[in-house]
C-alpha cells in the first residue's frame, strides 16, 4: 500500500463513465418523451402505477428511516467531529448558509404550493369530508409533512455522508465516496460509475420537475400581468432564458453568484411573508401557526406512517405522499452535494441541526400563514377561488395576492422571487451535476466552466421535454419513478457512514487509552529542571517570525523526524521523511503500515497576527508563526517552536503509539473499516 492513498489528479477533468452514460440516457429520454409522446406516456405511467402498489410502504418507511438515523448521529458522541480537518472552520456565517441551502433546497416550490396545497388537502382530504375545521387543521398537518423535517432528513444524510468522506478523508465530492467503507477502492470502478450515474439521473429529473413547476408558474403569472399566452412556445423560451442567467449564475461561483442571489431571496421571501402577515388577520394567522405547530409535532409519528392500508386513496398518495417522498430522494443528490459544498467545516451536530431546523422554522411561518390565510378567503366564501387552486395550482399565489392590498407590486415581487428562485436551482443544479462527472484535483474547488454551462443546457432540455410529454404529471410520474433506485443507495450510505464514524470512536478512544503525552514526557527533563519554567514562560511569550520558523524546521524538525525515520527503518517499517518549500514549507514524516491507515505527522508553519499584548510591540513584527502538528485528521492545535530535538522526537512517538493503539482497536473490532490515508493538510 502507498503511503498515501489518493484518488487525485494533476488537474480537473471529465469523468467519461458517469458523464457519457447519464447525458446519453438523459437526451434519449429527452428525444423520446419529445417526438413520441403518447408511448412514453403510457410508459410512465404504466412504471408509476407498479412502483405506487408495490412501493408505497417502503417510501413511507424509509423516508422515517433516514430521519431516525441522522437525529441519532446528531445526538451521538460522533456529533462534535468536523466536516473537515480538526482546525478547519465554516466557509459561510450562519445567515448566507442558511439562505443558500433553502434556496437550493425548496425555493421555487414553495411559491408554487403554498396556496395550492393547502386548500387542496382542505378541499379534497384523503379522508373525510373537505370544507370542516378539522379538515382545515389536518390540511396544514399534511402540508407540513410533506414540506417538514421527513424530507430535510434526506438532504441532511447525504449532504452529512459527502462532506464527511470528502472534507475528512480528501475523497471525491460524489456518492460514491459514502461507500468506501462498504466496497473500498472498488469504488473507483464500476460501483462507483453505477452509483454515481444513479445519482446525475435522479438529480437531473428532480430539478428538471422543480424547474418545470416553476415554468408553468412563471408563464401563468406573465399571462396574468401582460397577457402573455401559456402554450408551450412561451415555456420553451422562459427555459432558454432561464438556462442563460442560471448558467451566468453557476460560472460565477458558490462565493458571489449563488450565494449572493440566494441571500437576496431569502429577504424578498420573508418581506413578502411579513406583508400577508400584518396585511390579512394578523391574530388569527399568529394564532393559527402555533395550533399548525403543535398539530403537527403531536402528531408526527402516525402522520409519517399513515399507509391509509384499510381504505388507500391510490390517486391521492401517488399525487402527494409518495410523490413527495420520491421527489425528495431524487433532489437529495443534488442539495445534499450542495450542502456539503456550502458546510465544510461545521460539526456534525451543527450540520444535523442547522438543515433540519432552519429550513423547517421558515417553512412553518411560511406555508401556515400562506395557507391559512388562503384556507380561510374559502372558508368565508370564495369558492372560485378554492376551485382555481386545485384545479391549476399555478394561478393560486397570483389569485391569492388579489384580496390583499397593493396587488400590482406584490405580483413583481413574486414573479421576481419565482424567477430567483428558478434560477438559484439552475445554477446550483449545474455545479454539482458538474462535480458529480468530473474528477476534480481538489475536493474545495469545482468543475470546469464549460461541464456547468453544459449541464445547465442539459436540464433546460430535459424540462421542455417532459413538459411538452405531459406537463406536471409527467414530471411528477418520472420522479417517482427516479427516486426508487437512489432510496436503496441511501441505505448503503447510511452504513457506509455508520462504519467511518465508528472509526473515528477508535481514534477519540485510543486517544485516551493509549500512552499520551504527560507519561512519556512531552516536555522533556529539561523543564524540570530549575529554570526550566523560565524557558517555558519564555516560549509562551515568544512570537516568531518566518526566518526562525524556517530554521526551526531546518534544525530541529527535520532532524527529529530523520532519526525516528532511521530507527523505523532499521526495524523494516517502510518510512520516509518528506520536506517541502516553497510558498507553503512543511515537514512529513510517513510511516507505511501495509493495509491498515498509514502514520503521518506534519509540521507546518501557520501565521496569525502579533498580539497587542506582545512585548516590544513596537518592534515586533505584524505577523508571527506557530509550528503546528498535523496528523490525518488536521491540526492537533498546538505549537512545537521552542522544543528541543529530543522533545519533538517525543511527541512524534506519543502520537505514533496513539495510532498503533487506535489501529489494535479498529481492528478487533467485528467488520473493521481501513479509511484511507487523508494527504497533507495545508494551514487553514
Amino acid at each position: 500500500m502507498p503511503l498515501q492513498h489518493t484518488d487525485d489528479v494533476s488537474r480537473d477533468r471529465l469523468n467519461p463513465a458517469v458523464f457519457f452514460s447519464s447525458a446519453i440516457g438523459i437526451v434519449l429520454f429527452a428525444l423520446w418523451t419529445m417526438f413520441f409522446t403518447d408511448s412514453a406516456s403510457g410508459v410512465i405511467n404504466a412504471v408509476l402505477g407498479w412502483i405506487s402498489d408495490s412501493f408505497g410502504w417502503y417510501y413511507f418507511l424509509a423516508v422515517v428511516a433516514y430521519l431516525v438515523f441522522v437525529i441519532a448521529i446528531g445526538l451521538s458522541r460522533f456529533g462534535k467531529i468536523k466536516l473537515g480537518p480538526d482546525h478547519s472552520t465554516p466557509d459561510f456565517n450562519m445567515a448566507s448558509w442558511a439562505a443558500m441551502l433553502f434556496s437550493a433546497g425548496i425555493g421555487i416550490d414553495l411559491l408554487f404550493f403554498c396556496i395550492a396545497e393547502p386548500v387542496s388537502q382542505f378541499l379534497a382530504p384523503p379522508q373525510g369530508d373537505g370544507n370542516t375545521v378539522e379538515a382545515a387543521r389536518h390540511a396544514m398537518q399534511l402540508t407540513f409533512l410533506h414540506w417538514g423535517l421527513s424530507g430535510w432528513g434526506i438532504y441532511t444524510l447525504v449532504g452529512m455522508s459527502l462532506a464527511f468522506f470528502s472534507y475528512r478523508h480528501n475523497l471525491p465530492l460524489t456518492i460514491r465516496s459514502a461507500l468506501y467503507p462498504i466496497f473500498g477502492k472498488k469504488i473507483h470502478g464500476p460501483i462507483g460509475h453505477t452509483v454515481d450515474t444513479a445519482a446525475v439521473l435522479g438529480t437531473v429529473f428532480g430539478i428538471a420537475t422543480s424547474l418545470g413547476i416553476g415554468v408553468i408558474q412563471l408563464n401563468f403569472g406573465l399571462n396574468y400581468m401582460f397577457s402573455i399566452p401559456e402554450n408551450t412556445l412561451v415555456q420553451a423560451a422562459l427555459v432558454i432564458m432561464i438556462v442563460f442567467f442560471a448558467t451566468v449564475s453557476a460560472v460565477t461561483g458558490v462565493e458571489k453568484g449563488i450565494r449572493r442571489l440566494s441571500e437576496f431571496n431569502m429577504l424578498l421571501a420573508l418581506l413578502l411573508l411579513l406583508f400577508v402577515l400584518f396585511s390579512g388577520k394578523t391574530l388569527f394567522l399568529l394564532n393559527a401557526l402555533v395550533l399548525n405547530v403543535g398539530d403537527y409535532f403531536s402528531d408526527f409519528i402516525s402522520l409519517s406512517m399513515n399507509t391509509y392500508a384499510f381504505d388507500p386513496p391510490t390517486a391521492w398518495l401517488n399525487g402527494w405522499t409518495i410523490f413527495f417522498w420520491a421527489w425528495w430522494i431524487a433532489w437529495g443528490p443534488f442539495v445534499g452535494l450542495f450542502l456539503a459544498r456550502i458546510s465544510r467545516g461545521r460539526t456534525i451536530r451543527e450540520f444535523v441541526a442547522g438543515t433540519l431546523m432552519l429550513p423547517l422554522v421558515f417553512m412553518m411561518a411560511w406555508m401556515s400563514i400562506m395557507g391559512n390565510s388562503a384556507i380561510d378567503m374559502v372558508m368565508n366564501g370564495a369558492a372560485d377561488f378554492g376551485d382555481a387552486a386545485m384545479n391549476t395550482p399555478a394561478s393560486s399565489i397570483y389569485l391569492f395576492l388579489e384580496s390583499l392590498p397593493w396587488t400590482g407590486l406584490t405580483t413583481i415581487v413574486t414573479t421576481i422571487l419565482a424567477i430567483v428562485f428558478f434560477v438559484t436551482s439552475g445554477d446550483s443544479g449545474a455545479l454539482v451535476l458538474s462535480n458529480f462527472t468530473s474528477r476534480l484535483k481538489d475536493v474545495n474547488s469545482d468543475a470546469p466552466i464549460w461541464m456547468r454551462i453544459l449541464w445547465a443546457c442539459v436540464i433546460g432540455l430535459l424540462t421542455l421535454a417532459l413538459l411538452m410529454a405531459g406537463g406536471l404529471s409527467a414530471l411528477q410520474s418520472v420522479v417517482v419513478i427516479t427516486g426508487l433506485p437512489f432510496s436503496i443507495v441511501l441505505f448503503f450510505m447510511m452504513a457506509g457512514l455508520f462504519k467511518a464514524l465508528r472509526v473515528e470512536g477508535f481514534k477519540e478512544d485510543s486517544h485516551r487509552a493509549s500512552l499520551a503525552g504527560h507519561l512519556s514526557s512531552r516536555t522533556g527533563a529539561a523543564e524540570r529542571t530549575p529554570r526550566g519554567w523560565r524557558q517555558r514562560l519564555g516560549r509562551a511569550m515568544s512570537f516568531p517570525g518566518s526566518k526562525q520558523a524556517r530554521r526551526f524546521l531546518d534544525e530541529v524538525g527535520k532532524p527529529a523526524m530523520q532519526d525516528v525515520s532511521q530507527a523505523l527503518s532499521q526495524q523494516g517499517v517502510e518510512v520516509e521523511v518528506v520536506e517541502e518549500d516553497g510558498d507553503d514549507p512543511h515537514l512529513a514524516l510517513n510511516v507505511g503500515l501495509g493495509d491498515e491507515q498509514n502514520f503521518t505527522y506534519q509540521i507546518w508553519p501557520r501565521r496569525f497576527a502579533t498580539p497587542s499584548f506582545a512585548l516590544r510591540a513596537q518592534q515586533a513584527n505584524a505577523y508571527y508563526y506557530r509550528l503546528e502538528v498535523y496528523l490525518l485528521e488536521g491540526s492537533q492545535g498546538y505549537d512545537l517552536m521552542g522544543y528541543s530535538k529530543e522533545q519533538v522526537i517525543e511527541d512524534i512517538l506519543d502520537q505514533y503509539e496513539r495510532h498503533l493503539h487506535f489501529l489494535h482497536m479498529n481492528r478487533e473490532a467485528p467488520g473493521n473499516v481501513t479509511m484511507p490515508d487523508s494527504p497533507e493538510q495545508p494551514p487553514a
